[in-house]
């Protein structure tokens, strides 16, 4: 049997060492969507075109991101997209969350307006598909002592706890926390629930000494910050009221 290449794969394998030479010399500028989830799925595959997976994932899922935060099944119900290529994608998917992670709590602003905790945020709860709520508990210096998924329910509700967020907080010997949930249908205004529950959790938090910084809703494509839209001024304020007129009450 000859071991001469045929035309067909040297022209894979210049293709390849094209797409890397572009990225060696400019990063993914200019590269086309279906280009960089080409360039990924040649991880997996080294020998063949990858184009038309890459092209037909992108119809597909629309975008990188979409690629990216697609489910393994339906991954491989495109031709072309085995375990392996599935693996890439996921370690790629794995390893954004992981940067990101790193970063939030590696920052050195303060994370109750770091842009680096809701890059951590989007990354992580975006492409869920199941409402969940996570609580960052924060130190004295806002840098983060721990990151957890408190609860989850179906897609339109979570059922939240005041007694065991704040119980981990006490746990974490955490001064402030930050809340964050999902909205798995992609609107990311605050429900009427939404709302309550952070009033009831700020003023909770009041009798524990403990802030609450934000309360941030992720969406799809973008989030919905309480405390950019001033709600968790207006809610410490009624905290405040609150605890004055029991003390005049008294």
């Amino acid at each position: 049997m000859s071991g001469k290449r045929s035309p067909q794969q040297d022209s894979h394998k210049d293709h390849w060492k094209r797409l890397r030479q572009r990225f060696d010399r400019d990063g993914l500028d200019g590269f086309h969507d279906y280009e960089v989830v080409e360039l990924l799925l040649t991880l997996a595959k080294r020998r063949g075109d990858c184009k038309p997976e890459g092209k037909e994932l992108i119809r597909r899922f629309r975008s990188v991101r979409g690629v990216l935060d697609a489910s393994p099944k339906t991954l491989q119900e495109v031709q072309g997209i085995g375990e392996m290529s599935v693996f890439v994608i996921k370690l790629t998917r794995a390893l954004a969350e992981h940067y990101h992670g790193e970063r939030m709590h590696q920052d050195t602003s303060p994370l109750g307006t770091s842009q680096a905790v809701v890059d951590y945020l989007e990354v992580s709860m975006g492409a869920l598909d199941r409402e969940t709520f996570r609580v960052v508990y924060l130190d004295a210096q806002n840098k983060p002592r721990a990151v957890e998924i408190l609860f989850e329910g179906t897609l339109t509700s979570s059922v939240v706890y005041p007694r065991e967020i704040f119980k981990r907080a006490l746990d974490h010997k955490a001064a402030s926390i930050i809340l964050a949930h999902n909205h798995p249908s992609g609107c990311i205004e605050p429900s009427d629930h939404d709302r309550q529950i952070t009033r009831d959790l700020i003023l909770t938090a009041s009798f524990l000494d403990v802030r609450v910084l934000d309360h941030i809703i992720v969406g799809a494509n973008s989030h919905f910050s309480f405390a950019d839209h001033g709600l968790m001024q207006e809610y410490r304020r009624q905290a405040t009221a609150f605890h004055e007129s029991r003390r005049r009450d008294t």
